[in-house]
Parts: structure tokens; C-alpha cells; sequence
């Protein structure tokens, strides 16, 4: 029986233990009123008859996920065993090639085989797969009805089936809520673990105060002295993520969104926001090619214009620009609905005293909106800073320590994409740089949303 069919038969054993638990709680219920004992049930029928459900379905669930992990190795120890497998070559890699080819031919995802002697083993593997399929759905089905049976047992009108269901739903949400946590420390403990294998072989000290990256060098043997100092990446990922791009974004997203709350009349805001909100939906490669394209060349001619020392095709400042246009929606979108969030009386309380719609803007809307203008911000440089694909096609893979914005720099994040692209070997500082540079970036981060807190804190005491 193949996997859909088996869950197929298992949600019908699920609806019918629903369905029958239900029946016979209805069923109790009535005696207990025909007695006249009302208040005899302490759970309704359709408690219990999910009570039931699940009873049949986490035990049947639950076995099928362990045996999905167990029985590949029973198939192939059952393989091994079989007389077509005496002949297989003794070499580790070549038998696991030949045994991969047989199972790929054997499940249908492979028509033929490069190694003949695959050929002899596809029966065997079919045999053992039908084989312990049959087992795992026959068990499955049996510990449905198994646990159906025993949680059917158990209906009564005292029986608290209200109790154990809200449990069960409770570990749930609980265990959905810790998903990102777990998530979270994972990421940690493997950039932590990474990162201390790169910190065993280069200094930490060069690595965050060098001056000169250049992995490359180290990886052809030249050595790793002065080859990782990653400020130029810390300095170009500050320089584009934070600095232009955030030049363009803060002013034009917050001004957009002082318009469209307090001067645009509702037929223009009801065009505008949706037509500005769709700058976040476009592809990141849509922008690069433009700031490849259109505004990198734009710039260099400018800057040869002026006669600029260092400009290139490929600069901080197209990057920047193009990303700051990018991340608006992030900083509009949050000041818009912050500045909307203000009480009414708040505003009309300014202007009652006399000040002017701008006063009452800079002075009471603003102020009072902070906290939420300053989330949208971090949300735009997070943005800013994780992004990649700009970076590589207008601002290059150059990692200079330069304040001229028409010169080529780079950014931590393209680094990390350019260290683990290809066939990479784990081993090497080279590539275990990467893990250096995104626990960096990590505790960057980290530091930027612990100020933002306390930012939105201190704020949200004074206008509450």
C-alpha cells in the first residue's frame, strides 16, 4: 500500500472514531437526562469524539514517521542478504553507487542503470520495499485500532475528555511556539561551532580589525596572515545597507507617509499606498539589473563628469540609491500606520491650542508615532544589510576600505555567498570564514533590535 492510500485509509479510521465516539457520548448524555442527572457529563460529545480521533491517529502518525526513518536500512540489510547481493564489489562507494542505482530503478524514479550488476538487485529491492511497506501500513492500522479501541473504552459521562483534548491542543500551540526558538538556538550553536573552528586558525583580533581580505590568497597557500581582516566587508555593508541607502529610504518613506495620513485626500490614498506598497514585491534581481543597467553607467559618467578619482561601473552609490528606493515600503508602510494610530484628540488638541498642521506634525503626531516609525527603520536596515543580489551586480565583489561612493566595495552578505558557492571544502579557513562573518552579522543584528526595544520603550511610557 503506497503512502497516500495509507493516510487516505487512516483519516477514514480518524472520521469513523469521531463519528462513533460522538454517538455514543449523545448516547450517555441522554440516559444521564432521562435519569435525571443533567449535570452528568462533563464533557461534550464532541470532546470525546476527538478524544477518540486522536487516540487513533498520533499513534498510527507517529510509527509511520519512525518507520519512514528505520525501514530504508531494513530494505537494504534484506537486500545485502539475498543471494544477488554475494557479488557486489567490496569497495564502500562503488557497492553504495551500485545499491542507490538498484533502489532508484526499483521505486521508478530511474528507467535504467549505468552498472550492470544493479540489474540483479532491482527484484530483491522490490521485493523487500513491497515487503516492508505491507509491514509498516499492516502495524499502522493496528495501532489505530488499538488506540481507537482503548480510547473508546474510556467514554463515560464522567470521563474528562474536555480536559485531555485542551492538553493535547495546549503541547501543540506550545511546541509550535517553540519551533522558531529551537530554530533559533540551532542557528546559533552551528555559527558558534563554525566560527570557533575558523577562530582556532586565524586571530579574531585580525579578523575584526584587519584592514586587507583577501581569502583567496590563503586558500592557494600563501598563508592566512592579514588575508581575513574583515573590516572593508563590516565598512561596505554599513556603507551601502545603512548609510546611502537609509538616506533615501527614511526621508522619502517618512515624508510619504506624513502625505498620504494627514494631506492626501482619500481618492489618492487609496491609489498611492497600493502603488507604493508594490515597490517591496519586486524581485531583488529586477533591481539589480536596473542598478546595473541604468543607474551604475548613469553615475560613472556623472563622476567622470566631475572629474571624480576612482569611479567605476560598479560603485556603493548605485547600490545604495537603488536599495534605499527598494526598502521604502518597509519605513512608509510602518510610519504610516503609526502616525494613524495616534488618537484623534491628540491632534485636535494641538491644533485647538493653535499651532499649525506642520507643528502639530513634527511636534505631537511624530513624537507620538516614534515607536513605530523606528521599527519600520531597523525593518528597512535589517532589509538593507541582508540583502545580496544588488550588492554583487551594482556594487561589485571589491573589498575596498574607501569613502569615495562612486568607488567599487562590498558587502558581508556577498561574501558569504561568493566563500560558499561551488564545491567548497569545510575544512579550510577560507570557507569557514563565512560562519565568522554571519555570527558577526548575527550579533549585529542582535545589538540593533536590544537598542530598537529600549528606543520603543522609553517612548511608548511617555505617550501612553
Amino acid at each position: 500500500m503506497n503512502g497516500p492510500a495509507l493516510l487516505l485509509l487512516l483519516a477514514g479510521l480518524g472520521v469513523i472514531a469521531w463519528v462513533s465516539a460522538r454517538a455514543r457520548a449523545i448516547r450517555l448524555k441522554v440516559a444521564a437526562q432521562a435519569t435525571g442527572r443533567r449535570g452528568a457529563m462533563h464533557s461534550l460529545p464532541g470532546y470525546h469524539g476527538w478524544y477518540v480521533a486522536l487516540w487513533t491517529l498520533a499513534p498510527s502518525l507517529l510509527f509511520l514517521a519512525v518507520w519512514g526513518q528505520v525501514s530504508p536500512g531494513l530494505v537494504t540489510q534484506a537486500v545485502m542478504e539475498s543471494p544477488a547481493a554475494q557479488s557486489l564489489p567490496a569497495d564502500g562507494f562503488t557497492r553504495s553507487a551500485v545499491l542507490g542505482e538498484a533502489r532508484a530503478i526499483a521505486t521508478g524514479k530511474q528507467a535504467g542503470g549505468f552498472n550492470p550488476q544493479s540489474a540483479a538487485l532491482v527484484e530483491p529491492y522490490r521485493a523487500a520495499i513491497s515487503h516492508y511497506a505491507m509491514a509498516g501500513a499492516a502495524l499502522a492500522v493496528l495501532l489505530a485500532f488499538a488506540g481507537g479501541a482503548y480510547a473508546f473504552t474510556r467514554i463515560r459521562p464522567d470521563f474528562r475528555a474536555r480536559t485531555r483534548v485542551e492538553r493535547l491542543v495546549m503541547a501543540t500551540l506550545m511546541f509550535a511556539s517553540l519551533i522558531a526558538i529551537i530554530t533559533t538556538l540551532g542557528i546559533v550553536s552551528s555559527l558558534l561551532w563554525e566560527s570557533l573552528r575558523f577562530f582556532s586558525m586565524v586571530n579574531p583580533i585580525d579578523f575584526l580589525f584587519g584592514l586587507k581580505w583577501s581569502p583567496q590568497s590563503a586558500a592557494m597557500g600563501y598563508g592566512n596572515e592579514d588575508a581575513f581582516g574583515a573590516v572593508p566587508l563590516f565598512w561596505g555593508t554599513i556603507f551601502i545597507g545603512a548609510i546611502i541607502a537609509m538616506i533615501v529610504a527614511i526621508p522619502l518613506g517618512l515624508m510619504s507617509a506624513v502625505y498620504l495620513t494627514q494631506y492626501a485626500s482619500p481618492v489618492v490614498r487609496r491609489w498611492l499606498k497600493p502603488m507604493l506598497e508594490v515597490l517591496a514585491g519586486v524581485p531583488t534581481v529586477v533591481y539589480g539589473y536596473f542598478a546595473a543597467l541604468t543607474i551604475a553607467p548613469a553615475l560613472r559618467d556623472l563622476a567622470a563628469a566631475l572629474h571624480i578619482p576612482g569611479a567605476s561601473s560598479e560603485s556603493a552609490l548605485a547600490a545604495g540609491l537603488v536599495m534605499g528606493v527598494m526598502i521604502i515600503p518597509f519605513v512608509s508602510s510602518m510610519a504610516d500606520d503609526s502616525i494613524a494610530a495616534v488618537p484623534q484628540s491628540m491632534r485636535d488638541g494641538s491644533l485647538a491650542m493653535g499651532a499649525t498642521t506642520s507643528e502639530t506634525i513634527r511636534k505631537v503626531l511624530i513624537p507620538a508615532a516614534l515607536p513605530g516609525v523606528v521599527g519600520g527603520v531597523l525593518l528597512a536596515v535589517s532589509r538593507a544589510i541582508g540583502e545580496t543580489m544588488i550588492v554583487v551586480m551594482a556594487a561589485g565583489l571589491a573589498a575596498n576600505l574607501t569613502l569615495n561612493p562612486f568607488a567599487s566595495v562590498t558587502t558581508v552578505t556577498t561574501q558569504i555567498v561568493q566563500l560558499l558557492t561551488g564545491d567548497q571544502e569545510f575544512d579550510s579557513a577560507k570557507t569557514l570564514a563565512a560562519f565568522a562573518l554571519g555570527l558577526v552579522l548575527f550579533i549585529v543584528t542582535l545589538l540593533l533590535n536590544i537598542v530598537a526595544l529600549r528606543v520603543v520603550k522609553k517612548y511608548r511610557e511617555a505617550y501612553e
